[in-house]
């Protein structure tokens, strides 16, 4: 990143806008992650290949956002039907 674009969010003498503009991106990242990993559980991904593409290991993944999958679609397993398993 160059001087010009470091400084224009938050420069030297107001650093709260620059980490207030780094915590919103965070909340907005995770926000989309979790919604593309829902997106593909739901279209029949499993665990391993949605971590593949993340980066990130399967038991990483599957702990971060299983539990909230699973709340949100009780009794079913999404996905799973349109695989055969």
């Amino acid at each position: 990143m160059n001087e010009k674009a470091r400084t224009q969010v938050g420069g030297p003498d107001d650093p709260r806008e620059g980490l207030e503009a780094v915590v919103a991106l965070r909340r907005m990242l995770e926000a989309l992650e979790a919604a593309q990993v829902e997106n593909a559980i739901v279209a029949g991904w499993s665990w391993a290949q949605v971590a593949e593409v993340l980066g990130v290991s399967k038991q990483a993944v599957h702990k971060k956002h299983a539990g909230r999958i699973r709340d949100k679609y009780p009794g079913e397993q999404p996905g799973r039907k349109n695989r055969g398993v």
